[in-house]
């Protein structure tokens, strides 16, 4: 069957192909690619992978596109999969016979709520869906395929056996040339990312048990399975020279430097190839290790520093400590590699305090660059389940994790502490961590180091005050009778 990877349109700057990170919009413009509909797209002859949101393509000529296929793999998520389920519905309209699937981490966690959530979809791929998608498009039947759910003729939702995790990581295709046929890579930002960026991953699965992490807790798995080093410094040289504009190359993997050996072997093999790269790495490599892959073209580590709060640390497994934290981030001062960190606000069990003792460990670090998100529990995750059966649920639906307009909304509270304060925060965080001299100094240089810089982070600037407003508005409204 020729085959439609989709990710639908949905709520303006929707990024729904963010991997480990919260389906939601951004502050700022910011969309990761598709990569886990690229690589089935990679795996069937034919198909075309279709990204609604970046490319801003309405839902009429999504609809006009998909007339063209017999089979429709629609990326969902928790936030989106209303929305989803009518585009599905639309596509069945217009073309009965079409068959629709729906894979992701929601799908992968609830498979029987994701089909009774609209008769349109035929089947939904579980845990890693690659070769699900494959076999569906070959045209074999639905109950022979491994890692599958579906509706039989009487209508009864079947759950065939589980799929094995793929082992030999190397054995996936690359997923470049995907990308250089259906997506146009400029219209991919990541703020604290040089432009253009692309961003793929090396391996699937992360040995930490931070129990708020979506995607190693519903379809990668707590066990890092990676490609060999050769295979990854291969697909890098070949995407150098398919891609000569592009600035940085991102490793998507939810913890790189997890296997530490191979990540040095993975640098040193990209040290002759001159490339800038970044990925995301746990705040615990000393000193040593953050020079040598500053020496093989490291630009960046985007790093979870989560909370400034001891207690909270351990309530998420994060791990690491906060000296651990702080010794990480003087090493990468000293040696120049630049930090985007992440923090996250209403973990359990937050506080007033504790969320002052986050902002001030900040403002400790003084890293880069730094985002803020509301604790987000989806289903599948240990979050989750702590939140339904301790009553920290502010809302009856617990799915309804983003507001209206995309933005995150915050869902838990706590005793002493509401949604509302807990959601008030982040715009308290992000005003007392950028509204300083220094991080306003460090901006301003890299605008004046590059008039393309300078243009973007002129309206990345605009962005951010106006999600700010947006955000005291979304408070406002919630607090209306």
């Amino acid at each position: 069957m020729r085959t439609l990877f989709l990710s639908p349109p949905s709520y303006d700057g929707f990024d729904g192909g963010a991997g480990s990170r919260y389906q939601a919009r951004r502050e700022v413009t910011s969309f990761w690619y598709p990569t886990w509909l690229a690589q089935p797209a990679a795996l069937v002859p034919d198909s075309r992978l279709m990204d609604c949101p970046p490319h801003q393509i309405g839902i009429g000529p999504c609809l006009a596109e998909a007339q063209a296929y017999d089979h429709v793999v629609i990326h969902t998520s928790t936030p989106s999969l209303r929305n989803d389920c009518k585009v599905a519905e639309a596509i069945k309209r217009q073309k009965p016979d079409t068959r629709i699937g729906f894979v992701g981490a929601h799908a992968a966690v609830l498979p029987a709520e994701t089909l009774k959530a609209s008769p349109a979809i035929d089947w939904v791929g579980r845990k890693e869906f690659d070769f699900t998608c494959k076999e569906v498009a070959e045209g074999r039947p639905l109950e022979s395929i491994r890692g599958l759910s579906y509706r039989n003729a009487e209508g009864r939702i079947i759950h065939n056996p589980e799929r094995e995790l793929i082992d030999d990581m190397d054995a996936l295709p690359w997923v470049a040339d995907v990308y250089k046929r259906d997506l146009v890579i400029e219209n991919y930002f990541i703020g604290y990312l040089l432009h253009p960026y692309l961003s793929l991953y090396t391996g699937r699965g992360c040995p930490g048990q931070c129990t708020f992490c979506l995607w190693p807790q519903t379809i990668g798995g707590h066990r890092y399975r990676v490609r060999s080093p050769q295979n990854v410094a291969d697909e890098m040289a070949y995407m150098k020279r398919l891609f000569p504009q592009v600035k940085e190359f991102f490793f998507d993997d939810d913890t790189f430097t997890a296997n530490l050996p191979r990540a040095r072997e993975i640098a040193r093999k990209l040290a002759p190839l001159g490339l800038t790269w970044s990925c995301n790495s746990r705040a615990n490599l000393d000193p040593d290790t953050v020079r040598f892959f500053k020496d093989s073209g490291l630009r960046l580590f985007l790093v979870g520093y989560e909370s400034g709060n001891a207690q909270i640390l351990k309530n998420v497994k994060k791990g690491v400590t906060l000296d651990e934290m702080r010794r990480f981030t003087t090493a990468c001062h000293q040696a120049g590699v630049v930090i985007h960190g992440t923090f996250v606000l209403g973990l359990p069990i937050e506080t007033p305090e504790t969320i002052e003792e986050t902002i001030r460990f900040a403002l400790e670090l003084d890293v880069f660059s730094l985002q803020v998100s509301l604790a987000a529990p989806y289903p599948g995750t240990e979050l989750y389940d702590q939140a339904r059966l301790n009553g920290w649920f502010a809302k009856k639906d617990k799915t309804d994790i983003v507001h209206h307009d995309g933005f995150q909304d915050s869902t838990l509270e706590y005793p002493g502490l509401s949604k509302e304060a807990i959601f008030e925060a982040v715009d308290r965080f992000y005003r007392a961590y950028y509204l300083r001299p220094k991080p306003i100094l460090r901006i301003v240089r890299t605008m004046l180091e590059d008039k393309q810089v300078f243009v973007r982070r002129c309206r990345e600037g605009w962005e951010f005050f106006r999600s700010l407003r947006q955000r005291k508005q979304d408070l406002r409204a919630a607090a209306r009778p």
